[in-house]
């Protein structure tokens, strides 16, 4: 009974994490460039399924059986977290800061007080001094950021053109004389070797650990720049509401179970008082 109790319990605080993960999808299905999260749940059977010719005993044997349902009464729980990293939808703003990646593991370069951080947020702006900068007031990097700390800076007056490499041109307004677009900076774009290695750190900001450094490539071709557009959020609200609604009642039933393993766990300890009286 005690068993039947714990994983019952086990299985409700697995279900209750799950809607804490499904409840942060929904939250930012607006929020620019966001990667939804999932989780996976044991499954015991699954598990061994998968697993038993790999085992030191055969199906057939008592050892076998004893480990097989050993394993069907352990609490299930979460066994992983991933993040699904597909691209969301283009949404053209045609603002001159704003750029989208139309292509998976490619990232912006921000610094922050904590080092460098990654998105795929280029809701961008300039600040006072002309600085290119994202929504939280930290700058937007160009690749020679890796090699010597630069940034980007522009001049009230030009004209800015971005290539669907990241490398910025502009044109003097006030000056007729000058018709040709003059290539002024780049806007740093990096991919990994290993993009599971990427951890979410607020603010729309990835880190990426720091020993794997060298992991990181700069792309100079990337081809994937879309000035005047952000992606959207690869959230699909329908299927995470559906998520939500099925992982509720699962919730609902743990509870009954719950209820129902309390119930008889006070009729048991009632009846022994009443013996002993």
């Amino acid at each position: 009974m005690q068993g039947g109790y714990y994983s019952s319990v086990g299985g409700m605080v697995t279900q209750i994490n799950r809607l804490d993960v499904i409840a942060n999808n929904i939250a930012n299905a607006n929020t620019t460039g966001f990667k939804r999260d999932d989780v996976v749940i044991g499954d015991f059977l699954r598990l061994y399924e998968q697993h038993k010719e790999f085992l030191p005993i055969d199906e057939q044997t008592k050892d076998a059986a004893k480990f097989y349902n050993r394993s069907l009464n352990r609490v299930p729980h979460i066994v992983e977290e991933f993040t699904d990293r597909s691209l969301g939808g283009m949404m053209q703003t045609d603002n001159t800061f704003d750029f989208a990646l139309g292509r998976e593991n490619a990232y912006f370069m921000i610094e922050t007080p904590d080092g460098i951080r990654y998105t795929r947020d280029g809701s961008f702006v300039l600040n006072e001094q002309g600085r290119l900068v994202n929504k939280e007031g930290f700058p937007v990097l160009p690749r020679e950021y890796l090699d010597a700390p630069q940034y980007i800076e522009f001049i009230d007056g030009f004209q800015v053109e971005v290539d669907t490499h990241g490398n910025i041109y502009t044109r003097d307004l006030n000056n007729e004389g000058i018709s040709e677009m003059e290539l002024l900076t780049n806007i740093g774009i990096v991919s990994f070797e290993n993009p599971k290695y990427l951890k979410k750190v607020g603010d729309n900001l990835y880190a990426y650990p720091q020993e794997r450094s060298n992991e990181r490539e700069a792309l100079e071709q990337s081809g994937a720049v879309r000035q005047g557009f952000l992606e959207k959020s690869n959230i699909n609200v329908v299927y995470e509401m559906t998520g939500l609604i099925e992982t509720n009642r699962l919730v609902e039933a743990y509870s009954k179970v719950l209820k129902t393993h309390m119930d008889e766990l006070n009729t048991e300890a009632i009846t022994k008082l009443a013996a002993k009286a």
